[in-house]
């Protein structure tokens, strides 16, 4: 196979730009373009030998920045800015990556206050969370105030006041309601709210923000974010004080990279979102690469961790002390077991012939 380098990603971004008359850059066909992207980056990391966040790193600024498409986020990040970022990033960044060779990527956990469990499951869920060193936890809210004032108040107990919560209403309020409802739950000293309100509402966040800021709550949103623009004006308006990447929302690594460098500009902290089936493979190259050539920070960072699916994929995550270590094996660590794939083949895999069959019955 021939050797591939930047010049490769040109034309999936020549792609991409004929795309627009019908985005542009959002909705399925943002999508397809993440994955494809994807696929192209897990397979020049491979050629190269290494794993993704590792050819990032020590990939040359001006190479790395041809990678990404500076149009509509010229008034706030230039080329020149982004360079300027990489090249002081360069510095101390062989400790730093020793570091997280050696420690890892602090990680939270989402998987024990969903929505919906019973306060046993929930208890059960925590003590051993905390028994296998977890040291941040992501309560659901947003159903019922008083039901959330019950739960918040049960993990809060169990953790105790030293460990970090956060709180996630998933687009669940309208922007007075929200404010309302966090001024309720500010006892519990959540870290963050999570998308709040509606993932497309820049000035809302804005507001919820403000208004949130004297209870020394932050507002986290980005799952949702169509893409750089949509990150951009968060930013500029002031609308957020944590910034979630998705690995597939946006136009996969090399608009990923836009937005960490926008972050970084702005020094508001990236926490990335990993709820996904693979996302949590695919975030900890990109988030392990922002701590080593971008940030250099890990202060109010951490990267969300879900305990689900992982068992499909040959390269799953590892982690240690509730953290992420570094992949090792070449690649974005995309790829998924054949038999999985096989068995969840669309119609022909057998997890679909059971469920057609079903729907006959």
């Amino acid at each position: 196979m021939q050797k591939m380098d930047s010049r490769d990603m040109e034309l999936p971004l020549l792609w991409e730009k004929a795309l627009k008359l019908i985005g542009p850059e959002k909705g399925v066909v943002h999508l397809a373009t993440a994955a494809v992207l994807n696929a192209l980056w897990d397979l020049w990391a491979k050629q190269e030998g290494k794993p993704l966040w590792k050819l990032l790193v020590d990939m040359d600024p001006k190479t790395l920045l041809s990678c990404i498409d500076f149009r509509y986020i010229t008034d706030v990040l230039t080329e020149e800015e982004a360079y300027e970022i990489l090249q002081k990033g360069r510095v101390g960044n062989r400790e730093r990556e020793a570091q997280m060779l050696a420690h890892g990527y602090p990680a939270y956990t989402t998987s024990c206050a969903w929505l919906g469990y019973s306060d046993d499951t929930l208890k059960q869920l925590c003590s051993k969370a905390l028994k296998d060193g977890w040291t941040r936890f992501k309560v659901k809210v947003g159903a019922d105030l008083q039901d959330d004032i019950r739960r918040c108040r049960l993990i809060r107990d169990m953790i105790g006041p030293e460990k970090t919560l956060m709180m996630d209403a998933n687009q669940r309020w309208d922007v007075p309601e929200a404010v309302e409802w966090m001024s309720r739950l500010a006892e519990f000293k959540p870290l963050w709210i999570e998308e709040p309100t509606s993932p497309d509402d820049i000035l809302g966040h804005a507001t919820i923000s403000k208004a949130l800021a004297p209870l020394g709550i932050g507002v986290a949103t980005g799952e949702q974010c169509h893409n750089r623009v949509i990150f951009k004006q968060l930013l500029q308006a002031n609308a957020l004080q944590f910034l979630q990447i998705d690995s597939c929302r946006l136009g996969s690594v090399n608009e990923n990279l836009s937005v960490l460098l926008m972050a970084q500009k702005f020094g508001i902290p990236v926490c990335p979102h990993a709820g996904g089936v693979g996302l949590c493979e695919l975030v900890q190259h990109l988030i392990i690469f922002d701590y080593i050539a971008v940030s250099a920070s890990l202060k109010n960072r951490m990267c969300e961790y879900v305990d689900h699916l992982h068992e499909h994929f040959k390269y799953p995550v590892i982690i240690k002390k509730a953290s992420y270590m570094p992949p090792k094996d070449a690649g974005y660590s995309t790829e998924m077991k054949e038999e999985s794939v096989k068995k969840h083949r669309f119609p022909d895999g057998e997890v679909w012939k059971k469920l057609l069959a079903g729907q006959e019955n």
